[in-house]
Protein backbone atom coordinates (compact mmCIF):
# COMPACT_ATOMS: atom_id res chain seq x y z
CA UNK A 1 0.00 0.00 0.00
CA UNK A 2 1.16 3.62 -0.71
CA UNK A 3 1.97 5.68 1.74
CA UNK A 4 0.92 9.72 1.81
CA UNK A 5 2.63 12.67 3.74
CA UNK A 6 -0.23 14.58 5.12
CA UNK A 7 0.43 18.52 5.49
CA UNK A 8 -1.63 21.07 6.74
CA UNK A 9 -0.82 24.93 7.63
CA UNK A 10 -3.20 24.51 10.29
CA UNK A 11 -1.74 23.44 12.32
CA UNK A 12 2.30 23.92 13.40
CA UNK A 13 5.17 23.00 11.04
CA UNK A 14 7.04 20.12 12.06
CA UNK A 15 10.64 20.30 11.89
CA UNK A 16 12.67 18.80 8.61
CA UNK A 17 12.95 15.87 10.57
CA UNK A 18 9.29 14.17 10.39
CA UNK A 19 5.31 14.49 8.77
CA UNK A 20 3.06 15.97 10.74
CA UNK A 21 1.62 12.50 9.46
CA UNK A 22 1.18 9.80 7.22
CA UNK A 23 -1.81 8.28 5.71
CA UNK A 24 -0.97 4.54 5.23
CA UNK A 25 -2.56 0.50 5.82
CA UNK A 26 -6.06 2.53 6.39
CA UNK A 27 -4.58 4.55 9.04
CA UNK A 28 -3.40 8.05 9.82
CA UNK A 29 0.09 8.33 11.94
CA UNK A 30 -0.16 11.96 13.62
CA UNK A 31 3.67 12.33 15.10
CA UNK A 32 4.07 14.27 18.24
CA UNK A 33 2.69 17.44 18.47
CA UNK A 34 3.53 20.49 20.50
CA UNK A 35 1.35 23.35 21.56
CA UNK A 36 2.63 25.46 18.91
CA UNK A 37 0.28 28.28 16.99
CA UNK A 38 0.77 27.55 13.69
CA UNK A 39 0.80 30.91 12.48
CA UNK A 40 3.76 32.17 15.27
CA UNK A 41 5.71 28.60 15.87
CA UNK A 42 5.56 29.66 19.18
CA UNK A 43 4.07 27.53 22.28
CA UNK A 44 0.33 28.52 23.28
CA UNK A 45 -0.13 28.81 26.91
CA UNK A 46 1.37 28.78 29.84
CA UNK A 47 -1.06 26.19 31.83
CA UNK A 48 -1.03 22.32 30.83
CA UNK A 49 -4.54 22.74 30.11
CA UNK A 50 -4.21 25.39 27.24
CA UNK A 51 -1.30 23.46 25.54
CA UNK A 52 -3.70 20.78 25.68
CA UNK A 53 -6.01 22.36 23.89
CA UNK A 54 -3.62 23.41 21.40
CA UNK A 55 -2.01 20.08 21.01
CA UNK A 56 -5.45 18.46 20.67
CA UNK A 57 -6.75 21.58 18.03
CA UNK A 58 -3.19 21.21 16.07
CA UNK A 59 -3.77 17.66 16.04
CA UNK A 60 -7.83 18.06 14.72
CA UNK A 61 -6.44 20.30 11.45
CA UNK A 62 -4.41 17.41 10.65
CA UNK A 63 -6.54 14.57 11.07
CA UNK A 64 -8.96 16.80 8.53
CA UNK A 65 -6.49 17.37 6.03
CA UNK A 66 -5.68 13.77 6.30
CA UNK A 67 -9.45 12.97 5.66
CA UNK A 68 -9.87 11.83 9.61
CA UNK A 69 -11.39 13.45 12.50
CA UNK A 70 -11.21 13.26 16.28
CA UNK A 71 -13.43 10.83 16.72
CA UNK A 72 -11.63 8.36 14.50
CA UNK A 73 -8.63 8.11 17.13
CA UNK A 74 -8.08 4.79 17.89
CA UNK A 75 -4.94 5.55 20.13
CA UNK A 76 -3.41 8.36 21.46
CA UNK A 77 0.79 8.87 23.41
CA UNK A 78 1.02 11.28 25.74
CA UNK A 79 3.92 13.18 26.59
CA UNK A 80 4.07 15.20 29.90
CA UNK A 81 7.03 16.93 31.38
CA UNK A 82 5.96 16.89 34.88
CA UNK A 83 3.97 13.89 36.06
CA UNK A 84 2.12 16.52 38.29
CA UNK A 85 0.28 17.90 35.28
CA UNK A 86 -1.89 14.75 35.05
CA UNK A 87 -4.93 16.16 36.37
CA UNK A 88 -4.75 19.25 34.26
CA UNK A 89 -4.02 17.49 31.00
CA UNK A 90 -6.80 14.79 31.90
CA UNK A 91 -9.44 17.82 32.31
CA UNK A 92 -8.80 19.10 29.32
CA UNK A 93 -8.67 15.95 27.44
CA UNK A 94 -11.92 14.64 28.65
CA UNK A 95 -13.33 17.69 27.18
CA UNK A 96 -12.47 16.28 23.48
CA UNK A 97 -13.17 12.64 24.87
CA UNK A 98 -16.25 12.70 26.87
CA UNK A 99 -17.18 9.32 26.24
CA UNK A 100 -15.82 5.81 24.04
CA UNK A 101 -11.97 7.49 24.30
CA UNK A 102 -9.14 6.11 22.65
CA UNK A 103 -6.39 3.82 24.02
CA UNK A 104 -4.39 5.44 25.68
CA UNK A 105 -0.23 5.47 26.31
CA UNK A 106 1.79 8.17 28.44
CA UNK A 107 5.88 9.07 29.09
CA UNK A 108 7.83 11.57 30.22
CA UNK A 109 9.01 14.45 28.19
CA UNK A 110 12.63 15.19 28.06
CA UNK A 111 12.77 19.09 29.47
CA UNK A 112 14.58 20.35 26.62
CA UNK A 113 12.04 23.33 25.18
CA UNK A 114 11.54 25.86 27.89
CA UNK A 115 8.07 26.65 28.67
CA UNK A 116 6.62 23.06 26.42
CA UNK A 117 4.37 21.53 28.83
CA UNK A 118 2.87 18.13 26.92
CA UNK A 119 3.11 16.88 23.64
CA UNK A 120 0.77 14.47 21.79
CA UNK A 121 0.64 11.62 19.03
CA UNK A 122 -2.15 10.08 17.56
CA UNK A 123 -3.44 7.38 15.36
CA UNK A 124 -6.41 7.62 13.73
CA UNK A 125 -8.55 5.51 11.56
CA UNK A 126 -8.58 6.95 7.87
Amino acid sequence: MPRHIVFTDKAAKPPAAYSQAVRAAGLVFVSGTAPHDPATGKIVGTTVQEQTRQCLTNISAILEAAGSSMDRIVSVTIVLADEDDFAGMNEEYLRWFPSDPPARQGAKLPARIPGLKVSIAAIAEA
